[in-house]
């Protein structure tokens, strides 16, 4: 009888209604986390693009490799 006790706890732990399931749980914070990234990433993009950085920076990237071939 005394060796059944701790199945008995271990099935009436498993069975509380309180305790959810969070199978997918990190993925979930995986997505919301891409999610942040991705909209930093578009505002930083429009910023570039509106503020003439990118043209700038292709610019700089241009002349320097220019200057080095010759």
């Amino acid at each position: 009888m005394l060796l059944c006790i701790p199945y008995l706890l271990a099935s009436l732990e498993r069975a509380r209604p309180d305790r959810r399931d969070q199978r997918g749980q990190a993925t979930a914070e995986y997505a919301l986390v891409l999610l942040g990234a991705a909209a930093i990433a578009l505002l930083l993009a429009a910023w570039a693009a509106k503020s003439g950085a990118i043209s700038k920076l292709f610019d700089a990237v241009v002349d320097q490799l220019i200057g080095e071939v010759g």
